[in-house]
């Protein structure tokens, strides 16, 4: 077993099974941050003149169109901040949430306040609750580790069948790199790999009919959707800070905090502070606070301090989230026993489409890369 190391600048250790350290502490992760400001950080002028020529291009495209984009909100802090960072470079939204069954009031509530406050138009879609409940249940039994890939696969599906439905080419995310420039490859897998979803469904599903009611793209529609619909990180072409946003939307909308990085979501709040830490032995708010660290957001002490608060979410709660969790997705304590017990596994396990993913990735990012040198 290896020697346990936490980072001298971030608070990333070896939990992270792929962390390397150099001579001076300084973690793999940090060094892959510095790389990626490069390509994607935010560069005073340069980028506003960027951000000036995006937003022309976009507004043009949108003339004698209902919208000029469509943007995804789901009520946390960077979909909101992006909602309202688009109302003031007044681009005409159409705002579009996806419910998948698993929403927190707190989220509900702010995403009415910011549309009304905004006067954007807001479409709901409503994923078939039988067929998630069966995709998710699946998931529980996967002995994988990131269970929100059946939401964040149909989050992504349902806007991007809107936006072509509608024929709205631009696709404003809350992707950015500010908060999110820190996270460990081993922690994470695509959201855009059906052909996996489909594979974990068939092993550990119930074998009822979901998937024409479970809005998904496999690889071809994805292409399609990549080629006609773009998908704008608007948050990397601000010198966005999570801070000062939060403090903006608390005082202008009376918008409220959840506690934690994807936290409006009852489910991901559970699954990441729980089910992590006590299968797989790590905790991703080490990494969303680690972005922060390097990003200038708090002090390496102050987030260690984070750490080991756990008074926004106790122990109680928890497990409140848990009796409810498993009475929604029909899963009896017996059964969540031998879940926490049984071995861990990896997308390897199952079909996957992980090394075509893969280079489409490594392809988009070079090109990127060339095109801002």
């Amino acid at each position: 077993m290896n020697k346990y190391q936490i980072c001298t600048r971030c608070i990333m250790d070896t939990t992270d099974p792929l962390i390397q350290f150099d001579e001076n502490g300084v973690c793999s992760n940090c060094h892959r941050y510095d790389q990626n400001v490069q390509s994607f950080g935010y560069k005073g002028k340069r980028t506003d003149a960027q951000r000036e020529r995006l937003i022309k291009k976009i507004k043009e495209y949108g003339k004698d169109k209902e919208y000029d984009c469509i943007l995804g909100i789901s009520g946390g802090v960077d979909s909101a901040y992006l909602a309202y960072l688009a109302h003031k470079y007044q681009l005409r939204v159409l705002a579009v949430h996806v419910d998948a069954g698993w929403n927190s009031e707190i989220a509900v509530s702010n995403i009415q306040k910011m549309c009304k406050a905004l006067d954007m138009d807001l479409h709901t879609i409503v994923v078939d609750w039988p067929a998630m409940k069966e995709l998710q249940r699946a998931y529980m039994f996967s002995g994988l580790h990131n269970l929100d890939i059946p939401q964040d696969h149909v989050f992504f599906a349902a806007v991007y069948e809107y936006a072509n439905k509608h024929n709205i080419r631009y696709m404003l995310n809350g992707g950015n790199f500010a908060t999110e420039g820190i996270l460990p490859k081993a922690w994470g897998y695509s959201a855009a790999d059906f052909k996996c979803i489909k594979s974990i469904y068939k092993k550990c599903g119930r074998g009822k009919k979901i998937f024409h009611k479970y809005p998904h793209f496999g690889l071809l529609k994805y292409f399609y959707y990549q080629k006609k619909i773009i998908r704008v990180n608007l948050l990397n072409y601000v010198p966005y800070s999570k801070k000062l946003a939060m403090e903006t939307l608390e005082r202008e909308f009376d918008w409220k905090y959840y506690g934690g990085k994807h936290y409006e979501s009852r489910f991901t709040k559970f699954f990441q502070a729980y089910y992590l830490p006590k299968k797989f032995g790590y905790d991703k708010r080490r990494a969303h606070l680690s972005s922060l660290v390097v990003g200038g957001e708090m002090t390496r002490e102050e987030a260690l301090k984070e750490m080991a608060d756990d008074s926004e979410y106790t122990e109680e709660q928890m497990m409140e989230d848990k009796e409810y969790i498993l009475k929604k997705l029909d899963i009896s304590e017996k059964q969540w026993d031998e879940i926490m017990k049984a071995p861990n596994k990896t997308e390897m396990d199952y079909a996957n489409n992980q090394k075509l993913l893969q280079f489409l990735s490594n392809t988009k990012r070079k090109l990127h890369d060339r095109k801002n040198k």
